[in-house]
């Protein structure tokens, strides 16, 4: 017995132009894809992981005191009281982290286990010495680690993604088009 459904309409070929726009866009698709998938897995875990670093345990947890930046000892007395409780006082100094709320500065040290001292503003008193665990993953997750040329990888997985979601849109969106 013949079916009571109607045929499907036969649809129209392609345009060469439309042909080619669709084979570059899969091809796009599926290497921007695989390329990218391990770049966004990597920043994507180590995102999270940085959201919770207190909870994880990567960074320090230093109780706050009393003093603001109004009393406060100058940034290089701040520095010298940091550096004055490690081991080697010759270490340089990356970077400095002010926290005028929390009443203390975090002074961060160029050293392999990256150690950080945090101080209080008002009298240079050493609240907390001991290595940042979240370093390494910062630099993970901004590409820092392999290099300063790579520090642009994350911009790249983040345009790779528009590629692909505009690439994923023509090939979910042209089959509805043709019929």
């Amino acid at each position: 017995m013949p079916s009571s459904r109607p045929r499907p309409k036969r649809r129209e070929p392609l345009s060469d132009r439309a042909r080619a726009w669709t084979r570059a866009s899969y091809h796009v698709h599926l290497w921007g894809g695989v390329i990218t998938a391990l770049a966004v897995g990597v920043i994507g875990v180590t995102g999270v992981a940085l959201n919770h670093k207190r909870g994880l345990g990567l960074m320090p947890d230093v109780a706050g005191v009393d003093g603001g930046l109004a009393g406060s000892l100058p940034l290089s007395a701040l520095a010298d009281a940091g550096r004055a409780a490690l081991a080697d006082p010759d270490t340089p100094v990356d970077r400095m982290d002010v926290r005028p709320d929390d009443g203390y500065v975090k002074v961060r040290f160029d050293d392999p286990e990256v150690t950080e001292v945090t101080v209080a503003l008002a009298d240079g008193r050493v609240l907390h010495v001991g290595p940042r665990r979240d370093v390494f993953m910062e630099k993970l997750h901004s590409g820092e680690l392999f290099g300063d040329g790579w520090i642009l990888l994350s911009d790249a997985a983040a345009v790779a993604l528009v590629l692909l979601l505009v690439t994923g849109f023509w090939l979910w969106l042209l089959p509805r088009f043709r019929s």
